[in-house]
């Protein structure tokens, strides 16, 4: 009687943390859906040279409002100007605008939530006092104020939502340094002699990835419905060049003759910052540990 030899079962390679998260982000399909529309807008910013049909500048007294044709893809506006390329030259303003500002309220908040949690004392009160006190004013009132007060352009525009951005970044690096302040690994490194710098950076930043990148995702569609605003008031980008917010407030004149020149640009706001609100969404669940256990 010959006895089977049954080969053991290879176990299955443990699935990385990235690889996991992927896997849940494209289960989200609105997510994966916003991506692809992020994606879109991001490369018509970048290739707007080559997506353009015309000059967005150039003006034609032969063409003014203009309906939507095959010669106009979006119509024309009160100068003779190609909406089509002015929504795509739009994008660019838009689009760097919203991850600018984003990245440097980042860059700026981060480390000052991080101190404020991990040193205490009179400096976190200073710090937590400040934030509050710029979190007490609303984020597009506080972003026109700094605007106004630097004066109309795209340049200062930006620096003015990030300003006005960063005290959400810094309460929420202070949060999670508060929280990690009181597990063993910290204290451990603490007692090995590790300056708090040290400890914020290697020990702490890394266990706060994941929520910052959602609140990122969903700061940068918060910009751009700023700039927008901004540009609508003239503090953004300054006319002649194309603005999403500047055609609005361009088109408010020509509701009734010429309602092509506020759909267009009021939809590329909507779909854009819609986009980036479904990643945020889907980020957050991808990222979240328990929503294998749904």
């Amino acid at each position: 009687m010959s006895a089977v030899i049954e080969s053991p079962a290879v176990a299955p390679a443990a699935e990385s943390p990235g690889r996991r998260a992927l896997r849940r982000f494209l289960r989200h399909r609105l997510a994966v859906f916003g991506a692809v529309v992020v994606l879109v807008f991001a490369a018509v910013a970048l290739l707007a040279p080559l997506v353009a049909t015309a000059d967005p500048n150039a003006t034609s007294w032969s063409a003014i409002r203009r309906a939507p044709s095959l010669q106009y893809w979006f119509g024309t506006d009160e100068n003779g100007r190609d909406v089509f390329s002015r929504v795509v030259w739009g994008a660019r303003a838009s689009m760097m605008a919203g991850t600018i500002s984003v990245v440097v309220a980042l860059l700026a908040g981060v480390p000052i939530g991080l101190l404020a949690g991990l040193v205490g004392g009179w400096v976190d009160a200073l710090i937590s006092r400040v934030a509050d006190a710029m979190l007490s004013v609303p984020f597009l009132i506080l972003a026109i104020a700094l605007a106004a007060f630097l004066g109309p352009a795209l340049e200062n525009a930006m620096i003015a939502i990030a300003i006005s951005a960063s005290p959400v970044f810094v309460r929420l690096a202070r949060g999670m340094a508060l929280d990690a302040r009181a597990t063993d690994w910290v204290e451990a490194a603490r007692a090995l002699g590790n300056p708090p710098w040290r400890i914020g950076l290697l020990h702490v930043l890394p266990n706060i990835v994941p929520p910052l990148l959602v609140q990122a995702t969903l700061a940068i569609a918060e910009a751009i419905i700023a700039e927008a605003s901004l540009s609508f008031l003239g503090l953004g980008q300054q006319p002649p060049e194309p603005s999403w917010g500047s055609m609005l407030n361009s088109a408010q004149r020509f509701l009734t003759q010429a309602p092509w020149l506020a759909v267009f640009p009021g939809l590329a706001i909507f779909l854009v910052v819609l986009a980036f609100n479904l990643v945020g969404d889907g980020l957050r669940d991808a990222l979240d540990p328990r929503s294998d256990k749904r």
